[in-house]
């Protein structure tokens, strides 16, 4: 996967995607609405199982209790963790359809640094080129036919390219 100013290209297409609102860092930071630069690789595959089938054998099941801990403080940070949960953290089973289908990166995991980052996902967006908090969103279509078929450690390039996408 490789990140480019006309969407994301993979196994031979390209899918038109947003990115953060704020472009792309190469000083990624908590809260700074931006992409971070680099090579990543994707480490997870997770799912709505109430409002679509698995995509892949290998996707996790979202439940009503899993959680994403965004709080730079706290030992779960950048990490998936279960509620109860009193740190700040993101529902992964969300109202909106955005998270249905999320493929997890290793920005700032496992090893998480305080305040580098946290949950940078391929997820589904908003509407067409409408800036995300800083992962990569694309239309539902596409970003199932990229969970069919990427696999764990598959490699995502995003090169310091200026302004959003």
């Amino acid at each position: 996967m490789v990140l480019t100013p006309f969407g994301l290209r993979f196994r031979g297409r390209l899918f038109p995607c947003s990115i953060g609102r704020a472009g792309i860092s190469t000083a990624k930071r908590e809260g700074d609405r931006a992409t971070p630069a680099g090579i990543h690789r994707i480490t997870g595959l997770w799912f709505r199982p109430d409002r679509m089938p698995r995509p892949a054998a290998w996707a996790r099941a979202i439940g009503p209790g899993d959680l994403w801990c965004d709080d730079p403080a706290h030992a779960e940070y950048n990490h998936h963790a279960r509620a109860p949960l009193a740190a700040s953290h993101e529902r992964l089973r969300r109202a909106d359809p955005l998270y249905d289908l999320i493929l997890t990166t290793n920005w700032n995991w496992p090893q998480a640094m305080p305040g580098a980052g946290s949950a940078i996902f391929l997820h589904q967006w908003r509407r067409p080129r409408f800036g995300t908090e800083g992962c990569i969103a694309f239309a539902r279509p596409h970003l199932l036919w990229i969970a069919r078929h990427a696999r764990p450690g598959t490699r995502l390039v995003v090169p310091n390219l200026a302004g959003p996408r």
